[in-house]
């Protein structure tokens, strides 16, 4: 029996500690996990991006999944998705491309992860702006899950306990074949 990965949201603003609890999830479940490709862009440009590579960045993301997905075992952690990107596009740019609304769209995962601003905010170079932002995105991404309807899983404390909390959340959701 060939059953896919099921594949894994980890949402939250900048500085929540989503890439640290991806590693540690796919080692704990001795899986991958797909880094942010935003993080990469912008160390690769220097720059922030642009409302017209807002696309680019989510589509690459989604590349980058379907690819770890041929190498994972039971879960894909995927540190962002397109819907991360659309929260940024509306809070930068007021908007979200029709390109970008149609990939949001189509995209599914099969259980929501948010990842809680309560961790030290960190500034990171051009990535970072403040921990004001990294609060009102939070809240942006929240009002977004509410009016979509998806369920999701708030985590908060150190590494240790997030990862405690995201396992006993997906051991009481899905039962392994």
């Amino acid at each position: 029996m060939n059953t896919s990965p099921l594949r894994i949201a980890l949402l939250g603003a900048e500085s929540t500690g989503k890439s640290t609890l991806a590693a540690a999830l796919a080692a704990h479940y001795d899986t991958v996990w797909v880094p942010e490709y935003l993080r990469e862009f912008v160390e690769e440009k220097q720059r922030t991006p642009q409302e017209k590579e807002q696309f680019l960045i989510a589509s690459t993301q989604l590349e980058r999944e379907d690819d770890a997905n041929r190498k994972a075992r039971t879960f894909l952690f995927c540190d962002t998705t397109p819907l991360m990107t659309a929260i940024y596009s509306q809070f930068y740019f007021g908007s979200i491309d029709a390109k970008l609304e149609n990939l949001l769209r189509a995209q599914r995962y099969d259980f929501t992860i948010v990842t809680e601003p309560s961790t030290p905010w960190i500034a990171d170079g051009l990535q970072r702006e403040s921990d004001a932002v990294r609060q009102a995105v939070h809240t942006l991404l929240l009002a977004t899950l509410a009016a979509e309807a998806i369920p999701f899983l708030l985590v908060s404390g150190d590494v240790a306990e997030r990862v405690q909390q995201v396992s006993t959340y997906l051991s009481a959701k899905y039962q392994s074949p």
